[in-house]
Protein backbone atom coordinates (compact mmCIF):
# COMPACT_ATOMS: atom_id res chain seq x y z
CA UNK A 1 0.00 0.00 0.00
CA UNK A 2 1.55 3.34 -0.70
CA UNK A 3 0.09 7.05 -0.85
CA UNK A 4 -0.29 8.69 -4.70
CA UNK A 5 0.86 12.84 -4.54
CA UNK A 6 -0.64 14.69 -7.00
CA UNK A 7 1.71 16.97 -8.49
CA UNK A 8 -0.64 20.10 -9.79
CA UNK A 9 0.18 22.87 -7.31
CA UNK A 10 3.77 24.00 -5.90
CA UNK A 11 3.64 23.60 -2.48
CA UNK A 12 -0.16 22.56 -2.27
CA UNK A 13 -1.84 19.27 -3.18
CA UNK A 14 -3.22 16.03 -2.07
CA UNK A 15 -2.65 12.27 -1.52
CA UNK A 16 -4.95 9.65 -2.02
CA UNK A 17 -4.03 6.03 -0.30
CA UNK A 18 -3.53 3.79 -3.19
CA UNK A 19 -4.73 0.20 -1.71
CA UNK A 20 -4.13 -1.45 -5.09
CA UNK A 21 -2.51 -0.28 -8.74
CA UNK A 22 -4.78 -1.79 -10.88
CA UNK A 23 -2.82 0.11 -14.37
CA UNK A 24 0.28 2.13 -15.19
CA UNK A 25 0.92 2.71 -18.47
CA UNK A 26 2.88 5.23 -20.44
CA UNK A 27 0.94 5.83 -23.14
CA UNK A 28 1.75 7.98 -26.69
CA UNK A 29 0.69 11.25 -24.72
CA UNK A 30 0.85 10.53 -21.36
CA UNK A 31 1.50 9.11 -18.43
CA UNK A 32 -1.72 7.15 -17.28
CA UNK A 33 -2.28 4.97 -13.58
CA UNK A 34 -5.57 4.21 -12.33
CA UNK A 35 -5.82 2.65 -9.05
CA UNK A 36 -8.66 1.74 -6.03
CA UNK A 37 -8.85 4.34 -2.84
CA UNK A 38 -11.06 3.53 0.02
CA UNK A 39 -12.83 6.81 0.09
CA UNK A 40 -13.06 7.77 -3.62
CA UNK A 41 -13.29 4.23 -5.61
CA UNK A 42 -11.16 3.91 -9.11
CA UNK A 43 -9.05 6.74 -9.50
CA UNK A 44 -7.73 7.80 -12.55
CA UNK A 45 -4.42 10.21 -12.63
CA UNK A 46 -2.99 11.60 -15.92
CA UNK A 47 0.92 12.87 -15.84
CA UNK A 48 0.31 13.33 -11.99
CA UNK A 49 -2.63 15.14 -11.65
CA UNK A 50 -6.26 13.51 -10.74
CA UNK A 51 -8.57 13.16 -13.59
CA UNK A 52 -11.73 11.61 -12.23
CA UNK A 53 -12.79 8.95 -9.41
CA UNK A 54 -16.12 6.91 -9.68
CA UNK A 55 -16.88 9.00 -5.98
CA UNK A 56 -17.39 12.01 -7.51
CA UNK A 57 -17.23 12.33 -11.42
CA UNK A 58 -21.10 12.53 -11.55
CA UNK A 59 -20.98 16.81 -10.32
CA UNK A 60 -18.56 17.38 -12.96
CA UNK A 61 -20.11 15.36 -15.97
CA UNK A 62 -23.54 16.07 -14.94
CA UNK A 63 -22.74 19.81 -14.99
CA UNK A 64 -20.69 20.25 -18.21
CA UNK A 65 -23.49 18.23 -19.67
CA UNK A 66 -26.71 18.83 -18.62
CA UNK A 67 -26.36 22.71 -18.46
CA UNK A 68 -25.69 23.44 -22.20
CA UNK A 69 -28.12 21.10 -23.70
CA UNK A 70 -31.08 22.10 -21.55
CA UNK A 71 -30.62 25.70 -21.64
CA UNK A 72 -30.49 24.97 -25.66
CA UNK A 73 -33.47 23.28 -25.71
CA UNK A 74 -33.24 21.48 -28.84
CA UNK A 75 -29.51 20.09 -29.19
CA UNK A 76 -29.34 17.95 -31.95
CA UNK A 77 -25.94 17.48 -32.92
CA UNK A 78 -22.95 17.08 -30.10
CA UNK A 79 -20.06 17.30 -30.01
CA UNK A 80 -17.53 16.60 -26.88
CA UNK A 81 -13.33 17.33 -26.85
CA UNK A 82 -11.99 14.85 -24.70
CA UNK A 83 -13.50 12.85 -22.42
CA UNK A 84 -12.04 9.78 -22.86
CA UNK A 85 -13.31 7.91 -19.70
CA UNK A 86 -16.24 8.11 -21.48
CA UNK A 87 -18.57 10.23 -18.45
CA UNK A 88 -19.49 13.23 -20.43
CA UNK A 89 -20.70 10.57 -23.17
CA UNK A 90 -22.84 8.65 -20.97
CA UNK A 91 -24.36 12.31 -19.53
CA UNK A 92 -24.84 13.25 -23.22
CA UNK A 93 -26.45 10.20 -24.21
CA UNK A 94 -29.04 9.84 -21.88
CA UNK A 95 -30.86 13.14 -23.83
CA UNK A 96 -32.82 10.99 -26.31
CA UNK A 97 -33.26 14.25 -28.41
CA UNK A 98 -29.87 13.96 -29.23
CA UNK A 99 -29.40 12.91 -32.54
CA UNK A 100 -25.55 12.44 -33.36
CA UNK A 101 -22.96 12.44 -31.10
CA UNK A 102 -19.15 13.49 -32.23
CA UNK A 103 -16.44 12.50 -29.32
CA UNK A 104 -12.68 13.68 -30.25
CA UNK A 105 -9.96 12.11 -28.12
CA UNK A 106 -6.52 12.10 -28.53
CA UNK A 107 -5.42 8.87 -26.74
CA UNK A 108 -7.09 6.00 -27.51
CA UNK A 109 -4.92 4.05 -24.71
CA UNK A 110 -7.12 6.29 -21.84
CA UNK A 111 -10.62 5.18 -23.68
CA UNK A 112 -9.54 1.43 -24.13
CA UNK A 113 -8.23 1.36 -20.27
CA UNK A 114 -11.32 3.27 -18.76
CA UNK A 115 -13.49 1.12 -20.77
CA UNK A 116 -11.88 -1.82 -18.78
CA UNK A 117 -11.63 -0.63 -15.66
CA UNK A 118 -13.73 2.37 -15.07
CA UNK A 119 -16.47 1.22 -16.82
CA UNK A 120 -19.08 3.16 -14.33
CA UNK A 121 -18.27 6.15 -16.01
CA UNK A 122 -19.55 5.48 -19.86
CA UNK A 123 -21.78 2.58 -18.34
CA UNK A 124 -22.07 1.29 -22.01
CA UNK A 125 -22.27 4.67 -24.01
CA UNK A 126 -19.47 3.82 -26.22
CA UNK A 127 -22.07 1.59 -28.06
CA UNK A 128 -24.46 3.93 -28.32
CA UNK A 129 -25.26 4.46 -32.21
CA UNK A 130 -25.35 7.73 -32.17
CA UNK A 131 -21.65 8.15 -31.26
CA UNK A 132 -19.13 8.53 -33.91
CA UNK A 133 -15.49 8.25 -31.64
CA UNK A 134 -12.72 10.13 -33.28
CA UNK A 135 -9.45 9.77 -32.09
CA UNK A 136 -7.57 12.79 -33.08
CA UNK A 137 -5.88 15.90 -31.49
CA UNK A 138 -8.77 17.90 -30.50
CA UNK A 139 -7.59 20.98 -31.87
CA UNK A 140 -6.86 19.85 -35.32
CA UNK A 141 -10.24 18.35 -35.59
CA UNK A 142 -11.73 21.65 -34.69
CA UNK A 143 -9.55 23.74 -36.87
CA UNK A 144 -10.25 21.03 -40.16
CA UNK A 145 -14.29 20.48 -39.21
CA UNK A 146 -16.53 21.25 -42.11
CA UNK A 147 -19.49 20.15 -39.25
CA UNK A 148 -21.73 22.19 -37.31
CA UNK A 149 -22.61 21.56 -33.29
CA UNK A 150 -25.40 22.86 -31.35
CA UNK A 151 -23.63 22.20 -28.19
CA UNK A 152 -19.38 21.89 -28.22
CA UNK A 153 -18.08 20.39 -24.74
CA UNK A 154 -14.23 20.80 -24.17
CA UNK A 155 -13.72 17.73 -21.29
CA UNK A 156 -9.91 18.72 -21.50
CA UNK A 157 -7.10 18.02 -19.00
CA UNK A 158 -5.68 21.09 -17.06
CA UNK A 159 -3.29 23.53 -19.63
CA UNK A 160 -0.53 21.49 -19.65
CA UNK A 161 0.77 18.87 -21.73
CA UNK A 162 -1.80 16.97 -24.66
CA UNK A 163 -4.57 19.57 -23.16
CA UNK A 164 -2.67 22.69 -24.13
CA UNK A 165 -3.93 23.70 -26.89
CA UNK A 166 -7.37 23.39 -25.82
CA UNK A 167 -7.28 26.61 -23.70
CA UNK A 168 -5.66 28.47 -27.06
CA UNK A 169 -7.18 31.48 -28.77
CA UNK A 170 -7.59 29.00 -31.89
CA UNK A 171 -9.29 26.40 -29.80
CA UNK A 172 -11.65 29.00 -28.88
CA UNK A 173 -11.95 30.57 -32.61
CA UNK A 174 -12.41 27.16 -33.97
CA UNK A 175 -14.88 26.16 -31.87
CA UNK A 176 -17.05 28.74 -32.48
CA UNK A 177 -16.72 28.81 -36.43
CA UNK A 178 -18.07 24.94 -36.05
CA UNK A 179 -21.05 25.98 -33.53
CA UNK A 180 -24.76 26.35 -35.48
CA UNK A 181 -27.02 29.14 -35.00
CA UNK A 182 -27.75 29.50 -31.77
CA UNK A 183 -25.22 27.17 -30.35
CA UNK A 184 -23.43 26.82 -27.09
CA UNK A 185 -19.63 26.04 -26.25
CA UNK A 186 -18.47 24.79 -22.30
CA UNK A 187 -15.09 24.15 -21.44
CA UNK A 188 -13.84 22.56 -18.24
CA UNK A 189 -11.94 25.76 -16.76
CA UNK A 190 -10.03 24.98 -13.41
CA UNK A 191 -10.82 26.24 -9.99
CA UNK A 192 -10.09 29.74 -9.77
CA UNK A 193 -8.77 30.03 -6.76
CA UNK A 194 -5.75 28.30 -7.74
CA UNK A 195 -6.01 29.27 -11.36
CA UNK A 196 -7.10 32.49 -11.71
CA UNK A 197 -5.07 33.41 -14.44
CA UNK A 198 -6.58 30.81 -16.40
CA UNK A 199 -10.23 32.49 -15.99
CA UNK A 200 -9.28 35.53 -17.01
CA UNK A 201 -7.18 34.58 -20.18
CA UNK A 202 -10.47 32.72 -21.36
CA UNK A 203 -12.39 35.55 -20.25
CA UNK A 204 -10.35 37.31 -22.56
CA UNK A 205 -10.85 35.09 -25.17
CA UNK A 206 -14.42 34.17 -25.12
CA UNK A 207 -15.12 38.06 -25.10
CA UNK A 208 -14.31 38.93 -28.42
CA UNK A 209 -15.77 35.59 -29.79
CA UNK A 210 -19.11 35.39 -27.86
CA UNK A 211 -22.46 37.69 -28.01
CA UNK A 212 -22.93 35.83 -24.42
CA UNK A 213 -19.95 34.38 -22.09
CA UNK A 214 -19.76 33.98 -18.52
CA UNK A 215 -18.64 31.42 -16.30
CA UNK A 216 -20.77 28.98 -14.12
CA UNK A 217 -18.99 26.87 -11.32
CA UNK A 218 -19.76 23.58 -9.07
CA UNK A 219 -17.48 22.29 -6.32
CA UNK A 220 -15.69 18.78 -7.40
CA UNK A 221 -14.25 17.30 -4.31
CA UNK A 222 -11.51 15.58 -6.05
CA UNK A 223 -10.38 18.93 -8.16
CA UNK A 224 -8.76 20.96 -5.19
CA UNK A 225 -8.77 24.41 -4.44
CA UNK A 226 -12.71 24.86 -4.26
CA UNK A 227 -15.55 25.54 -6.55
CA UNK A 228 -14.60 24.63 -10.93
CA UNK A 229 -15.55 27.19 -13.14
CA UNK A 230 -16.46 26.14 -16.89
CA UNK A 231 -16.78 28.64 -19.41
CA UNK A 232 -19.91 29.90 -21.25
CA UNK A 233 -20.29 30.78 -24.72
CA UNK A 234 -23.45 31.31 -26.46
CA UNK A 235 -24.40 33.87 -29.44
CA UNK A 236 -27.86 34.33 -26.97
CA UNK A 237 -27.98 35.61 -24.22
CA UNK A 238 -31.29 34.43 -23.28
CA UNK A 239 -30.06 30.88 -22.76
CA UNK A 240 -28.27 32.04 -19.69
CA UNK A 241 -31.60 34.10 -18.34
CA UNK A 242 -34.01 31.26 -18.98
CA UNK A 243 -36.83 31.42 -16.29
CA UNK A 244 -36.51 28.79 -13.69
CA UNK A 245 -40.11 27.43 -14.85
CA UNK A 246 -38.83 26.22 -18.26
CA UNK A 247 -35.84 24.80 -17.02
CA UNK A 248 -38.11 22.99 -14.99
CA UNK A 249 -40.13 22.02 -17.34
CA UNK A 250 -36.75 20.69 -19.87
CA UNK A 251 -35.24 18.91 -17.03
CA UNK A 252 -39.12 16.75 -16.29
CA UNK A 253 -39.60 16.45 -20.04
CA UNK A 254 -36.01 14.86 -20.49
CA UNK A 255 -36.88 11.77 -17.89
CA UNK A 256 -33.41 12.30 -16.97
CA UNK A 257 -33.02 11.36 -12.95
CA UNK A 258 -29.10 13.39 -11.65
CA UNK A 259 -27.33 13.05 -8.74
CA UNK A 260 -26.11 16.67 -8.50
CA UNK A 261 -27.98 19.07 -11.78
CA UNK A 262 -31.48 20.36 -10.95
CA UNK A 263 -33.16 23.50 -12.23
CA UNK A 264 -31.99 25.48 -8.97
CA UNK A 265 -28.55 24.32 -9.24
CA UNK A 266 -28.40 25.31 -13.00
CA UNK A 267 -29.81 29.03 -12.46
CA UNK A 268 -27.42 29.59 -9.19
CA UNK A 269 -24.33 27.77 -10.91
CA UNK A 270 -23.79 31.56 -12.96
CA UNK A 271 -23.55 33.56 -9.72
CA UNK A 272 -19.68 34.31 -9.19
CA UNK A 273 -18.44 35.30 -6.31
CA UNK A 274 -17.02 38.97 -6.31
CA UNK A 275 -13.12 38.20 -6.46
CA UNK A 276 -13.73 36.05 -10.10
CA UNK A 277 -16.17 38.88 -11.52
CA UNK A 278 -12.97 41.55 -10.39
CA UNK A 279 -10.79 39.16 -12.65
CA UNK A 280 -12.97 38.81 -15.84
CA UNK A 281 -13.62 43.18 -15.29
CA UNK A 282 -17.68 42.23 -15.21
CA UNK A 283 -19.22 44.44 -12.64
CA UNK A 284 -21.74 42.08 -12.07
CA UNK A 285 -23.17 39.03 -13.04
CA UNK A 286 -25.99 39.96 -15.49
Amino acid sequence: MSDYLETLYEGYGQSFRMDKLLHEVRTEHQHLVIFENPRMGRVMALDGVIQTTEADEFIYHEMLTHVPILAHGNAKRVLIIGGGDGGMLREVSRHRSVEQITMVEIDVTVVDMCKLYLPEHSKGAFDDPRLNLVIDDGMRFVATCTEQFDVIISDSTDPIGPGEALFSENFYQACRRCLADGGILVTQNGTPFMQLEGVQTTAGRMQGLFTDWHFYQAAVPTYIGGAMTFAWGSTDAAYRKLPLETLRQRFAGSGIVTRYYNPEIHQGAFALPQYVLQAIHKPSND
